[in-house]
C-alpha cells in the first residue's frame, strides 16, 4: 500500500512539474524566416488519436520521439514541430527532437513519418484538422511580450495573425494586441493591475465595515472593453454555503456589490489576442482591520 501511494505521489509531483515548466515553442517557416510560434497544432491532432499511449492525467509523457531519452521539463511533448505555409495552405514540415535546432552543426532528424504515417504526402502533412487563428510575433524593434501563461502561450503587442479553415489560409493580417485609450489605465505589465484595483478598493467608502467583514479572496474580471465586468469570490459557494459561512446572504451580497461599486469607474487599456479583444481575470485578496483600514494580502 505504501509503495502504491509513493508511486501516485511521484506521478502527481511530476505532473505538476511538467504543467508549470515553461515550454519551448514550435516553429513556422514564413517568407524564408523561421519564427517561434505558440500554437499546439500537432498536439491537438495527437490528442484525437485513440492509440496514443503517452498520456497520464491528460499530460504527455513521451520523453522523446523514440522514448529512449530522458524527460525534458521544458518540452513535455517530446518533440518540436516545424510548420510551413505553401500555396495558401499550412503544412507540418518536420517533427524534430526537443532542442534539435540548437545543434547547428547537425541536421535534425525528421520524425514526421513516425508520427503521421500515411498522412505524409511529399514530405509534408496538410493541417486539415485545424480551423481558427494562429499567430506569431511580428519582427519590429518596439515589439515586446505582454502576456505569458507561465507555461506556453505568449502574446506580443504586434503579431501576424493567420486565419485558417481546415488547413487553408483564409487571411493573413498584422495585428496590434494592445490599444491605449485616452485616460485608460496602463495594463502592459499584468503585475501592476493588482495595485490599481487595491487603491480603488481602499478609497471606496465602506459604510458597513463594522457590521460586515469583506476581507476575502476575489477574482476581478476586466472585460473586452477594459471595464470591470464581474467580481466573484475565489471559492464558488452554493446558497447553503453562503448561509453557513457568511452572516447570511446580506453580508455576502453586500461585499460583492461593494467591490463592484469600488471598481466600477476604472477604465483600462484594451488587451487583445490574435487581434481580438479579450477579458482578463485578476486575483486579489484584501483584509479589513478593526479600525476600518484595509490591507492588500495578495501574494
Amino acid at each position: 500500500m505504501n509503495r502504491i501511494l509513493t508511486i501516485v505521489l511521484f506521478c502527481i509531483c511530476l505532473s505538476n512539474s511538467f504543467a508549470s515548466s515553461p515550454q519551448v515553442p514550435d516553429f513556422l517557416i514564413y517568407k524564408n524566416d523561421t519564427i517561434a510560434t505558440y500554437n499546439l497544432l500537432v498536439e491537438n491532432y495527437l490528442q484525437t488519436r485513440t492509440d496514443d499511449k503517452g498520456k497520464l492525467f491528460d499530460l504527455s509523457f513521451r520523453n522523446s520521439i523514440d522514448g529512449t531519452e530522458g524527460t525534458s521539463l521544458n518540452c513535455w511533448r517530446g518533440y518540436q514541430a516545424i510548420y510551413i505555409i505553401e500555396n495558401d495552405s499550412l503544412f507540418v514540415n518536420a517533427i524534430i527532437d526537443c532542442h534539435a535546432l540548437e545543434y547547428k552543426e547537425e541536421v535534425p532528424k525528421n520524425h514526421i513519418s513516425k508520427v503521421f504515417g500515411d498522412k505524409v504526402k511529399n514530405g509534408k502533412v496538410f493541417v486539415d484538422w485545424h480551423s481558427g487563428n494562429i499567430s506569431f510575433p511580428t519582427k519590429r524593434d518596439d515589439n515586446k511580450e505582454i502576456r505569458w501563461d507561465g507555461v506556453f502561450k505568449r502574446t506580443f503587442i504586434y503579431e501576424t495573425a493567420i486565419k485558417i479553415e481546415k488547413g487553408k489560409i483564409i487571411q493573413i493580417s498584422k495585428e496590434q494586441n494592445y490599444i491605449h485609450l485616452k485616460n485608460g489605465i496602463d495594463r502592459l505589465k499584468r503585475d501592476t493591475i493588482n495595485d490599481v484595483l487595491f487603491n480603488s478598493i481602499k478609497e471606496y467608502k465602506w459604510t458597513k465595515f463594522d457590521k460586515f467583514d469583506c476581507g476575502e479572496r476575489y477574482i476581478v474580471e476586466i472585460g473586452r472593453n477594459g471595464k470591470i465586468t464581474d467580481v466573484i469570490m475565489t471559492d464558488s459557494l452554493t446558497a447553503d454555503e453562503i448561509e453557513y459561512y457568511w452572516d447570511g446572504k446580506r453580508e455576502y451580497n453586500y461585499c460583492i456589490r461593494s467591490m463592484k461599486k469600488a471598481l466600477s469607474k476604472l477604465q483600462f487599456d484594451i488587451l487583445k489576442r490574435n487581434g481580438k479583444p479579450i477579458y482578463e481575470k485578476i486575483y486579489i485578496e484584501i483584509w479589513f482591520n478593526d479600525d476600518g483600514t484595509i490591507e492588500n494580502w495578495t501574494n
